[in-house]
């Protein structure tokens, strides 16, 4: 597997992980209709797997600017996040990046694109800052990670296809 190399304050480390992925669905509802499911945060525990509560904090919601936090669970372990929206494009895409301190550290992005007979939908994520102590538990913990994640966006797009196409 390839592995990454990231610069880490003053530290070089080895990810064991591919630091950007994607998925893929199409969607029998129009881009506008599958933006307005995904733009409510508020409603990711009914999407994905891994995050099961997000909580507006500050900005309005779903603007550019505007933060939540995330609750998010593998397993036995448990962690939150702070993730600020950086791109809400109607119909178009919605993406936020989570946190670490002051930093962008993981960008997740939505892209929606007209398709006959609906949209394509495609969820990725760019890793761009890893703190050592997400470098460690992704060596230790969390084993399979890419698979995790891979499986993981495969399930939130099943999900909100579902419920997009039965509105």
């Amino acid at each position: 597997m390839p592995r990454a190399i990231v610069r880490v304050e003053r530290q070089t480390v080895r990810m064991t992980a591919p630091t950007t992925d994607k998925a893929q669905v199409e969607i029998a509802a129009a881009p506008e209709a599958v933006y307005a499911l995904i733009a409510d945060v508020t409603r990711m525990g009914e999407w994905s797997p891994e995050c099961h509560t997000c909580v507006w904090k500050d900005g309005t919601p779903g603007a550019v600017g505007s933060t939540f936090k995330g609750s998010n669970k593998n397993g036995l372990l448990r962690w939150s996040t702070i993730a600020k929206v950086i791109a809400a494009d109607p119909g178009r895409e919605f993406a936020f990046a989570t946190q670490a301190g002051d930093r962008d550290s993981t960008v997740w992005r939505y892209r929606l694109e007209a398709a006959p007979g609906g949209t394509t939908l495609t969820e990725s994520y760019e890793a761009i800052y890893v703190p050592k102590y997400i470098e460690i538990a992704e060596r230790f913990i969390l084993r399979g990670r890419t698979e995790q994640l891979q499986k993981g966006m495969q399930a939130t797009l099943e999900r909100i296809k579902t419920v997009a196409e039965s509105a």
